[in-house]
Order: structure tokens, then C-alpha cells, then sequence
């Protein structure tokens, strides 16, 4: 009778039980594992620093990303997440389920933002992008721009910090705070300045920063790259005997105005140390974030003769290139004649 009574029992148990871990299964699946989003663009978010989860949610429900609300916000509640929000850029794929998404935004696993600058003439300029780009505060930026013990302890000035920053494409993460990113951009700094690089500088007789100092000028010279080398060439020329550099668009820095088109006397009395018609000498830094082609140019600069050299009057964006006065001044007639014909006073 008792064994009889235990086969009963079992025979009515053992669907309940089964039953039952069937319904947790998919209960478990429905709720957890079962695919819960829908991404027809990029899928990113922004959460930033103070959002609440409602936050995070209406974010994710009006980007129409989440099919089912009530099971991710239970998911979300089981795993604690309301109170372990945390701020990012979050790129939400295509059939993720509530345990893959809530996982993700609990530990913070953000996507990097490719953070990419160049033809930067400014400290502002270049702020503007970290905002824009990285959501770096612009004004915190330019404040440090004028501290200078901060400034003297990476081994720049105010006039020189701009050298620190090496276009290119870099990978950041969205929310990196301030002092994270000035650290980030010195050790790329010091990562483009290769011994092979140091060691060419030494050769020349310039710094790293003389060095970007150069290369911002030659830069804003000329928009033909193959001209760099030999441009650089003429400049180190005239510092090593001793002439002022004469170079124009330190004149364009120290009035502000990169749009001039044609430097005349008036624009030569402007009194700055950026004036290298007044004084010899580099002028105290960059006058724009040189490029890394153009550094390299200077670093690998052209031994020639050289002394002045002269755009073409065909506007073709190239030089003349002269060893003596005499020869510069008869380009320089035809170049401003040109001038004179297109009405460029």
C-alpha cells in the first residue's frame, strides 16, 4: 500500500515538477535571455553624469531601441541597476537581450569615441573640438591654458602648449574628465617623439617645440606638401646666419587675421614677438598645431642654399625659390604684379 501510495505521488509530482521547471525556464528566458532590442541606426547613447535610470530608459524607449519595457525594467531592478547607473557613450547592438544590455550599462562597458583634429590654427579652436567631440568643458580647457605652474610641470608655456597636441585619430572614451584627457594627449606627445625623432632634432640644433615652432610656419606657407622640406630649409638657413626669419604668417598670428592675402609695411610695425620682421629669432611658439607631416619635413628638412623664396604669380600655390636678393626681388615684382591684376591690395 505504501509503495503503491509513493507511485501515486510520483505520477502526480513529477509533471507538476517538470511543469513547473519548464514555465521557470522560459520564464527565465523571456525575461533574461530572450533578444530584446531593435537597432535600425548607429545605436548609441549618451547618459552623462546625474542621469537617473528613467533617464536611461526614456533614452532607450525613444530611440524606440527596447521591445519589451516591462521585462527590462525588471531585469534592470533585479540587477540593481537604478542605483549603479553610470555615465558613457553606450553603443546598442541589434538583438541584445535584457541581460546583455543591463550587464553592459551596469559595468560601464562604453564605446570609445575615435576623437580625430586636424588643420587646428588655435588653442580655441582645438577646445571647441574636444567639446564637440568628446563633451570636454571648452572653458575649464582654455583656463588651463593660462596656468602656468600646471603648464611648466609637462614642460610647456602658454605659447608653446598648442606643440603638445599631435593631429590625429585618436581613441577616447566620451566622458574622460579633463585632467584624463591633457594626460592622454602629453603621453601621445611623448609617444610621437620617437629617440629617431629626438635625434634628428638634436642634428638640426632645435628643440622638439623649436621644431613644431618651425613647422607651424612652413605649414601655414604652403598648401603643397613637397614644398615643406625645401621651405623649412630656407628658414633653418636664415636662423643659423643669424637673419630675422621675415617669415608672413607669424605677422597673420600676431594680428589675429589669417586672411590676409597680402603683407604689406603697415603690417610689419605691429609690435610682437611674433614679428619676425622686427626681431631675429623664433618667435616664442607655434602659430598654428602643426601636423605631423609637416614636422617631419622640418626634421627632415632640405640641405640647399637657399635664402628667400617667392610665390608663383600663377597662384598654383608654389615658389621660387632664390639664393640671392637680386633673383628674390624680380620674383617678388612679378608675384606682386599678378596681385595688382586680380585687385589684391
Amino acid at each position: 500500500m505504501k509503495n503503491n501510495r509513493i507511485k501515486t505521488i510520483l505520477k502526480i509530482s513529477l509533471p507538476l515538477l517538470v511543469l513547473g521547471i519548464a514555465v521557470a525556464g522560459w520564464g527565465f528566458y523571456y525575461f533574461v535571455q530572450k533578444p530584446n532590442t531593435t537597432v535600425k541606426d548607429n545605436g548609441i547613447i549618451y547618459i552623462r553624469k546625474g542621469d537617473s535610470f528613467e533617464t536611461v530608459m526614456q533614452a532607450l524607449l525613444s530611440k524606440r531601441y527596447i521591445k519589451n519595457e516591462y521585462t527590462l525594467r525588471q531585469v534592470a531592478r533585479l540587477k540593481q541597476y537604478p542605483r549603479l547607473v553610470k555615465a558613457g557613450r553606450y553603443r546598442i547592438q541589434d538583438g541584445m537581450s535584457n541581460n546583455q544590455l543591463v550587464n553592459m550599462l551596469r559595468a560601464g562597458n562604453q564605446e570609445a569615441v575615435p576623437f580625430t583634429f586636424n588643420n587646428i590654427r588655435t588653442l580655441p579652436d582645438f577646445a571647441r573640438t574636444a567639446n564637440r567631440q568628446l563633451g570636454i568643458d571648452s572653458a575649464a580647457f582654455m583656463s588651463l591654458v593660462k596656468d602656468t605652474l600646471f603648464l611648466d610641470s609637462l614642460g610647456f608655456t602658454p605659447a608653446t602648449f598648442i606643440a603638445m597636441f599631435i593631429p590625429n585619430t585618436y581613441q577616447i572614451y566620451w566622458n574622460t574628465s579633463l585632467p584624463a584627457f591633457i594626460k592622454r594627449m602629453h603621453a601621445e606627445y611623448r609617444r610621437f617623439w620617437t629617440p629617431e625623432r629626438l635625434e634628428k632634432a638634436g642634428k638640426a640644433g632645435f628643440t622638439p617645440i623649436e621644431i613644431s615652432t618651425i613647422a607651424s610656419i612652413v605649414e601655414e606657407e604652403t598648401t603643397v606638401s613637397a614644398e615643406y622640406p625645401v621651405i623649412a630649409g630656407v628658414y633653418i638657413n636664415r636662423l643659423r646666419k643669424g637673419w630675422k626669419m621675415e617669415a608672413c604668417p607669424t605677422l597673420k598670428f600676431a594680428l589675429g587675421d589669417f586672411t590676409i592675402q597680402r603683407v604689406l609695411d603697415r603690417h610689419k610695425q605691429v609690435e610682437s614677438p611674433y614679428n619676425t620682421y622686427k626681431y631675429a629669432g623664433l618667435p616664442p611658439g607655434p602659430v598654428r598645431m602643426p601636423s605631423p607631416r609637416a614636422i617631419d619635413a622640418v626634421l627632415d628638412y632640405q640641405h640647399h642654399d637657399y635664402m628667400f623664396f617667392c610665390a608663383k604669380s600663377d597662384f598654383s600655390g608654389t615658389h621660387h625659390f632664390s639664393r640671392t636678393l637680386r633673383e628674390h626681388n624680380r620674383h617678388a615684382r612679378e608675384y606682386h604684379r599678378a596681385l595688382d591684376r586680380m585687385r589684391i591690395y
